[in-house]
């Protein structure tokens, strides 16, 4: 196995596993393989199977590319301008997520005085919360107007038809989070 990857793959077991809270005995249990070979692995000196490479990523709950790939950091700020932003009839919608989850959208809409958007009907059974931060926006869905303030939220079937405005006279700071339903593509 290249040194590269071998190196990918100790660090990746040992972050792994010790954010299980797991040992290098209580691992290799789970991945059904001896506890000497788990320590190889996590010392960079294994050469493992593609069975054994299996095994482990199963026990850790993540693909054999993670295992192999480069170490992920603990964590990364994205700034403002690398998250996707669009304009469209005076609202200002960006993404909150910038990592793909499947079956989640979570935006931040910026709604200028009296601005109008229509928003995308989504897959059958698509569920989508509109939680508004400041001001007031009016989310018309199914042929019903909904009012929501400051502070509130409201539910609403996200396959319909559905816009958004802005009825006030200042700035509206709403957020959608987009939960598409189960089996949908």
């Amino acid at each position: 196995m290249d040194e590269k990857i071998s190196g990918h793959l100790a660090a990746n077991l040992k972050a792994l596993r010790s954010a299980r809270g797991l040992s290098q005995a209580q691992a290799a249990k789970l991945a059904e393989i001896p506890r000497p070979t788990w320590a190889q692995l996590e010392g960079g000196a294994g050469n493992p199977t593609l069975h054994v490479l299996l095994r482990a990523a199963t026990a850790l709950a993540v693909s054999v590319e993670e295992l192999i790939g480069p170490p992920r950091q603990s964590g990364r700020v994205y700034p403002a301008n690398e998250l996707r932003q669009k304009v469209r009839g005076g609202v200002t919608v960006r993404e909150l997520i910038p990592e793909s989850l499947p079956g989640l959208q979570l935006e931040r809409m910026e709604l200028a005085p009296g601005a109008h958007m229509k928003g995308a009907p989504h897959t059958p059974g698509t569920r989508e919360y509109l939680a508004c931060e400041r001001g007031q926006v009016a989310l018309f869905a199914s042929g019903e107007r909904y009012d929501v303030a400051a502070g509130s939220v409201v539910v609403f079937r996200g396959d319909q038809k559905h816009s958004y405005q802005n009825p006030g006279r200042g700035v509206a700071v709403a957020y959608s989070v987009v939960v598409i339903a189960p089996g949908a593509p």
